[in-house]
């Protein structure tokens, strides 16, 4: 259970000089921000000045001598999005001073993080004479040895944790410590000093720094006069800003120092932007860029971008960032928006998955790190779904996968105050890769080496965070607030604290006493909800509480203590004030009057002859018996979605989960439930989506195209989910195109373009469905049912 804590009490007098609201002046001093000039530069980056990367004069000299001689400079990025805007921006910023530049960034399907020489060797094939990396590089030692075998010069520019040197001190962090690659020049903040203030850039703060001087050094070697090249400057790296903003908000930087000066910078920029690309993005999700915050980056932006690289090739994002086409920013923003919605699919079932694992052994919640694995988890969003159990669980998480070579590969998301890279890098000898900075990491390692590596990584999180493993979690209250002073004016103080995230996080409010009035589900699938509240004047407040359907939430009428953020948005051009759901704690349990009741289970699983035969008469004709039968069995009575409140419910068909068991028991209420658990006939993931293929193609034939999926799960007897994951994979080998219709969905012929790596994805999703219905089923036909309905 989480602690709440209440605000501390400081002495804001120290910035008594400033005009500000008596919150903000309380909430800078919490924060360590205490002198009116440091609260100046904190809350307005204009007044920050640009701070220049140390050393970084080589890069730039080597980079302007190969664009003087017009020797091919490939650019060379990662797939997340700091990746991608790194790439684009360098690509971007060489473009614009005449350099002969290709670029290239990893397919996470078949390379993974990283320089690969198997890809980079027909690059240099190809005539390039100088390699530029950016967000990635400072480990590929053997890459860029082969590089420089082959005339090549290479410059990194990187902000991932080098590899310590064999016999270095652990505690020392000057540049002598690391074992460094053979690269012309090295650009990596975690090699500048500990209170620097660029040792918090993303790669493409990083990338900005570099190109930064790139600018200034041609416009210094131009001839136009100081002013005029000053002017030109500022221009060149404002138009940059947006692409900053996004990599350092969507790579969760911490926002320190310039890193947050950039960031802010970005915004304003970003909201700006003449980058058709990122337009197109926001008209297709409906967003507002004028009022765009960090959160619109962190939630709509950067989970598209995202889905890009983590689901099918990140290149096009590059195309998509600078491209001056409108039609063509069009067709890639289209593409985005698909990959999105499908990621978002896979990223459902897999967080449910993943807590279902939490259900059934909750001993792993009272370990320093939430350490989960399945062989069926889509690599592309374990990331996401880790960093879901931190939010939720107040602890480090590590997803991993197991490949069809046996080997456990993951990805890892930290907490405030923990290096996770550095935790996982103590583990080494257990692993066969990994990777990271303090907030995230990947790695992979043998299947056999998980139970040492997860003890390691445990003692390893307890070194750097002490007791604190220990303590149960609590929320920080940063003030108690009226309903009635949730208003502009408080959001307009609170904007002047943006941008929130690691290292500034948001402020948490909260209100005593308050009735839950209502709860209405919302969104395109009714995955988020929106709870109205009301105080003890009558004084109601809507909060939206994202991704919260199916959350445990007490009977409207309870009284509770809710906690929340605020913030102002514009919604169809009216500006709006939005408070957003942190926590609930009870107050006062609503009086109900409990009667018990005991559910009598009738068990007929070994009596399948016929759904009449009872063994009673009298029960088959009873008005008020319901028979729930799907699959090859249908016709012997009503589906999951024809259910209706009875007294006694007959389970024919065996459900495909829980879940749905669950949910049949809340609308039929039964007081007597007969158990057949006729279990339809496994099927292989290829056999399944054989015949959805074949249901796809009758109805593209005979019924114009329209589906509905709870219609195909019925005749299937599978998931909604299972059938939603198949129907993707054909969308993604281009054997149906899929457009929602309302309820229904549309299916028309597909155009043949497969998505090898997103249709690898879907499969793997596709069968961990299937094999999680089977074993239910499996252990449904055997287990007593007494323990499996009180295990609902």
């Amino acid at each position: 259970m989480t602690r709440w804590l209440d605000p501390p009490q400081v002495d804001a007098s120290p910035l008594s000089p400033l005009d500000l609201p008596l919150l903000l002046k309380q909430t800078l001093i919490r924060r360590g921000i205490a002198t009116p000039d440091s609260a100046r530069a904190f809350l307005h980056p204009d007044e920050t000045p640009s701070t220049p990367f140390p050393n970084i004069e080589s890069a730039t000299e080597i980079i302007h001598a190969a664009i003087q001689r017009k020797d091919r400079i490939c650019v060379w990025g990662d797939f997340d999005v700091d990746g991608q805007t790194s790439t684009t921006l360098l690509v971007q910023t060489l473009q614009s001073l005449g350099a002969d530049v290709v670029y290239y960034i990893p397919i996470r399907g078949k390379e993974s993080h990283g320089v690969h020489i198997e890809s980079l060797a027909p690059i240099i094939d190809g005539g390039i004479k100088l390699l530029v990396t950016c967000d990635t590089g400072i480990t590929a030692h053997e890459a860029i040895d082969y590089a420089n075998s082959r005339g090549v010069d290479v410059v990194v520019t990187d902000h991932h944790d080098p590899i310590l040197a064999e016999r270095s001190d652990q505690r020392e962090r000057s540049r002598s410590a690391y074992d460094l690659p053979n690269a012309k020049a090295i650009i990596n903040p975690k090699l500048l000093p500990q209170e620097h203030p660029l040792k918090n850039l993303a790669g493409v703060g990083v990338a900005y720094k570099l190109a930064e001087s790139l600018i200034t050094n041609y416009q210094l070697q131009s001839a136009q006069s100081p002013i005029h090249r000053a002017e030109l400057v500022e221009a060149s790296s404002l138009e940059l800003l947006d692409l900053v903003a996004l990599g350092l908000i969507a790579d969760v930087a911490l926002l320190h120092g310039e890193t947050r000066s950039l960031a802010q910078k970005g915004i304003q920029q970003l909201r700006k932007t003449n980058r058709i690309g990122l337009k197109v993005m926001a008209e297709l999700s409906n967003t507002n860029l004028e009022s765009l915050t960090e959160e619109t980056i962190g939630f709509t932006f950067a989970p598209r971008l995202n889905a890009l690289g983590r689901l099918s090739d990140a290149n096009p994002a590059v195309e998509l960032l600078i491209t001056d086409n409108a039609a063509r920013a069009r067709v890639l923003a289209a593409q985005i928006e698909g990959l999105n919605a499908q990621r978002r699919l896979l990223t459902s079932q897999v967080t449910e998955a993943a807590e279902a694992q939490l259900r059934e052994h909750p001993e792993l919640l009272n370990e320093p790190a939430i350490v989960l694995s399945h062989p069926n988890w889509p690599g592309g969003v374990v990331g996401i779904v880790a960093n879901r159990l931190v939010d939720r669980y107040h602890k480090p998480a590590l997803l991993l996968t197991e490949s069809d070579d046996g080997i456990l590969r993951g990805s890892a998301r930290s907490i405030e105050g923990l290096h996770i890279t550095e935790a996982i890098s103590s583990q080494k000898e257990s692993l066969l890769n990994f990777g990271g900075h303090p907030m995230a990491a990947g790695l992979s390692l043998q299947k056999e080496n998980l139970s040492s590596f997860r003890r390691g990584f445990g003692k390893a999180i307890e070194k750097q965070l002490g007791e604190i493993v220990r303590e149960e979690p609590t929320l920080q209250i940063d003030a108690w607030l009226n309903l009635d002073e949730i208003n502009f004016g408080l959001a307009d103080a609170i904007e002047m604290l943006a941008p929130f995230g690691v290292g500034n996080p948001k402020l948490t409010f909260a209100s005593r006493g308050v009735t839950l009035k209502s709860v209405a589900e919302i969104g395109k699938t009714k995955e988020h909800l929106r709870l109205a509240v009301e105080d003890e004047n009558g004084k109601v407040q809507s909060i939206l509480w994202w991704g919260g359907a199916g959350e445990e939430l007490p009977e409207t009428g309870t009284q509770i203590d809710i906690a929340y953020s605020v913030r102002a948005s514009t919604f169809r051009g009216e500006k709006q004030v939005n408070a957003t759901f942190e926590e609930f704690r009870v107050v006062e349990e609503k009086a109900i009057e409990v009667r018990e009741r005991r559910l009598e289970i009738r068990d007929w699983r070994l009596a399948l002859s016929d759904v009449e035969g009872l063994g009673n008469k009298r029960i088959g004709e009873l008005e008020n018996l319901l028979i729930w039968a799907e699959g090859a069995d249908k016709a012997k009575g009503k589906s999951r979605f024809e259910l209706h409140p009875a007294d006694e419910l007959v389970i024919y068909t065996t459900p495909p989960s829980p879940s749905e068991l669950r949910a049949a028991l809340d609308i039929v209420k039964p007081k007597i439930v007969h158990v057949f658990g006729v279990s339809p006939a496994k099927e292989k993931t290829d056999e399944f989506l054989a015949r959805l293929a074949g249901m796809a193609k009758f109805a593209i034939n005979n019924k114009g195209g329209k589906v509905s999926v709870d219609e195909l799960a019925v005749v299937t007897a599978q998931r909604v989910n299972a059938v939603r994951i198949g129907l993707e994979w054909l969308s993604a080998g281009g054997h149906v195109t899929a457009v929602p219709e309302g309820e229904a969905i549309l299916l028309s012929a597909g155009n043949g373009e497969a998505n090898q790596y997103l249709q690898k994805e879907l499969f793997v999703a596709a069968r961990g469905i299937l094999d999680e219905t089977a074993a239910f089923r499996d252990y449904f036909s055997r287990a007593d049912l007494e323990q499996v309905f009180v295990a609902l």
